[in-house]
């Protein structure tokens, strides 16, 4: 399995996905601010892998603060993560569950508070892996035998702890013998289907095509789709998702097309404190991701841009939202506070 983020002795050990594919290599973040640069910059992406990322932040943020001025410190610790991408719930997820530790141990020596600190965000990234593999067995058999499946972005290992959300359903198919192969939009600008996705699918023996984003309504009508699994950023408690952007042109291309679109994500990825969509903050990135590939200009020089990196797919266009305490479909505001048991 493909190791996208690790807590060693030496510091937080990510492989750096704007490497890829040409080149794997991996980073090593010393510091809470490190891995808080390591985030803005999407070294490390995908809403699961952020939310692990923020956990071993502030761990490591206090395993080398000053004991003699903790409390202040982790405030500045948790600001500084959390500023660092708005959309992606999990990553406040993460960080509010790191804060809620520190203050049921803070009373203790700052020794043992250091050692419970790592030792809760070891245990997000293991529960992680364990999430996503529940998730792919909800989500298998909804995955029909003898087609393609469609994704978008990347919502596999790199996006999680290991196994992935999207592509862990796909992979959970595959293993539970279905004979599927999957298509992948390239995801512009930032290319993580093309860079990413197909790497991956590769890495484990799964077969692949590649197809610009503005191929998938082409494929959707052709009839080999069998049905579209993405990942998700943030669900609202109405059941909107907020994906990579252009997801939610591939949702209503399906739906005209009466083919099932699915969402597979974590329970961490609610965020039932809103009530729809529109709520959900939106990044928005800078203008050279949108002007350049891969530093070589695509548009001409004072180009106006607008560069959303989500869109919202409203609830009308989800098939069914799979997590890892099972598939949720509407009325979507009573079966995913259900799922969630009440929470967030």
């Amino acid at each position: 399995m493909i190791e996208t983020i690790q807590w060693t002795d030496e510091g937080v050990v990510m492989i750096n996905q704007t490497r890829l594919p040409a080149e794997e290599t991996y980073v090593t973040c010393r510091t809470y601010q490190e891995v808080a640069d390591a985030i803005r910059t999407m070294i490390i992406r995908g809403a699961p892998a952020i939310g692990v990322a923020a956990a071993m932040g502030v761990a490591i943020g206090v395993a080398k603060a000053n004991p003699a001025e903790l409390d202040a410190q982790l405030e500045v610790i948790s600001k500084e993560l959390a500023s660092t991408r708005p959309t992606a719930v999990n990553l406040f997820w993460a960080i509010d569950r790191m804060n809620r530790l520190y203050r049921e141990v803070r009373h203790l020596p700052f020794e043992e508070v250091r050692d419970r600190l790592i030792a809760e965000a070891k245990l997000v990234r293991a529960e992680d892996i364990e999430i996503n593999v529940a998730m792919g067995k909800h989500g298998a058999p909804l995955v029909p035998d003898g087609k393609t499946v469609l994704t978008h972005c990347n919502a596999g290992a790199l996006a999680t702890a290991g196994y992935g959300t999207a592509l862990g359903v796909i992979r959970a198919a595959i293993e539970s013998g279905k004979n599927i192969d999957v298509y992948a939009d390239e995801t512009r600008p930032f290319l993580q289907g093309a860079r990413l996705t197909v790497w991956e699918l590769q890495h484990d023996g799964i077969q692949a095509t590649l197809i610009t984003d503005n191929m998938a309504g082409h494929f959707l009508r052709a009839g080999q789709i069998g049905c579209v699994v993405v990942g998700a950023d943030r669900i609202a408690a109405n059941g909107d998702v907020a994906n990579k952007i252009g997801t939610y042109s591939v949702a209503v291309l399906a739906k005209e097309n009466n083919i099932p679109f699915y969402v597979a994500a974590p329970i961490s990825t609610l965020d039932l404190t809103l009530a729809s969509g529109e709520q959900i903050p939106i990044e928005e990135r800078g203008a050279a991701e949108v002007t350049h590939v891969f530093g070589v200009p695509v548009a001409p020089a004072g180009t106006l841009v607008r560069n959303p990196a989500f869109d919202v797919t409203p609830n009308r266009y989800v098939t069914a939202i799979i997590t890892e305490k099972g598939v949720a479909r509407a009325p979507f505001e009573s079966s995913l506070r259900e799922l969630a048991g009440g929470t967030r």
